[in-house]
């Protein structure tokens, strides 16, 4: 058992991992979650984890689709007391036992969260655990997953959806966004954010997979002469969230028309420019609000929204709450408002 750092806020449960080692499984996915949870950051002031690699048929060696095998030290009975059970890709013609769908029943019953990364939302939904959620999976999959399971809302093009208890991630490097965002829910910005500096990844990615689906040859045009990414835009964009920015100065910026700007920031991002720069602002203010005494009327200045109604519109439209409960919850009831 890893020791559990006391936090400067109560936060919801979070601390017991159980991930499940497949037959056939692909180990990037798995991988991810023993990264994200399973490697021990506590001497860096972050959460620990109780984390364990689960099989279905017991404790013993799990073969993976790459010719290695995966030591289990655990059996189903550990998810009963798992707080997340991570569901890793699989090859979606691998038979599972019944077992395993009714532990993954029962905990989801209880509220234990289950989160899929890429073809694991196959198996969530031969758990019955898809029925009536909005769901998704790799984009090559996404139909195979709306016919197989047909009472599943599939959404084809997200990194991944939150449908608490159940939560799944599409392609690969997704299952790391899900992994960050459930931190990021449940434990806040700064560690989502801490944990993925030690990745050296994004701890946040706006956009769909509509960004990374393979287009047919000459349906997109040739790249500009400057540069084939938006990255160095984004990246001048991101230092200037608190100024007034419209998509015909980001345009010119790209040395494009306003138009084609717009068109090739939606194939590149899977967002709009504006879409995009709200997503970036409210992130800013969650950051402000978790590590400042700044009154919210500053934090809507300094995240670009200006006003404090107009930061609380995109915060509860994004959130789901406003910016003085997100406060209360990740800074205390003695925060300032």
């Amino acid at each position: 058992m890893r020791k559990f750092l006391p936090l400067d806020h109560e936060v919801p449960m979070l601390r017991d991992i159980a991930v499940l080692a497949l037959d056939g499984g692909h180990a990037f996915e798995l991988g991810v979650f023993c990264e994200v949870f399973g490697t021990d950051r506590t001497d860096d002031g972050l959460p620990g984890y109780d984390f364990a690699v689960v099989s279905a048929t017991g404790p013993g060696t799990v073969r993976t689709r790459h010719g290695f095998g995966v030591e289990a030290l655990y059996g189903l009975e550990r998810l009963e007391s798992a707080d997340l059970i991570g569901v890793p890709a699989a090859d979606p013609g691998v038979r599972h036992p019944e077992e395993l769908f009714a532990a993954l029943r029962a905990a989801a019953a209880r509220g234990a969260r289950v989160l899929s990364i890429c073809t694991g939302a196959f198996l969530l939904g031969e758990a019955g655990l898809l029925d009536g959620r909005r769901c998704t999976t790799h984009w090559r999959y996404t139909e195979e997953l709306a016919r197989r399971h047909p009472r599943a809302r599939v959404e084809s093009d997200v990194l991944y959806v939150d449908e608490d208890p159940v939560i799944t991630g599409a392609g690969t490097a997704a299952g790391i966004d899900a992994c960050l965002h459930l931190v990021r829910k449940e434990q806040g910005s700064a560690v989502a954010g801490d944990i993925a500096r030690r990745m050296v990844t994004s701890p946040h990615r706006d956009g769909g997979q509509a960004q990374y689906v393979k287009r047919p040859e000459g349906r997109v045009g040739h790249r500009q002469s400057n540069g084939d990414s938006l990255t160095p835009l984004l990246a001048w964009l991101e230092g200037r969230l608190h100024t007034e920015l419209t998509v015909d100065q980001m345009a010119r910026r790209a040395h494009m028309s306003p138009r084609t700007f717009a068109r090739r920031f939606r194939q590149e991002v899977g967002a709009s420019p504006l879409q995009w720069l709200t997503g970036q602002r409210v992130l800013l203010a969650q950051h402000l609000l978790e590590t400042t005494d700044e009154p919210v009327t500053a934090v809507a200045q300094r995240s670009g929204f200006g006003t404090a109604d107009t930061l609380r519109h995109h915060f509860t439209r994004r959130l789901g709450t406003t910016p003085h409960a997100y406060r209360r919850a990740f800074r205390g009831p003695g925060a300032a408002g």
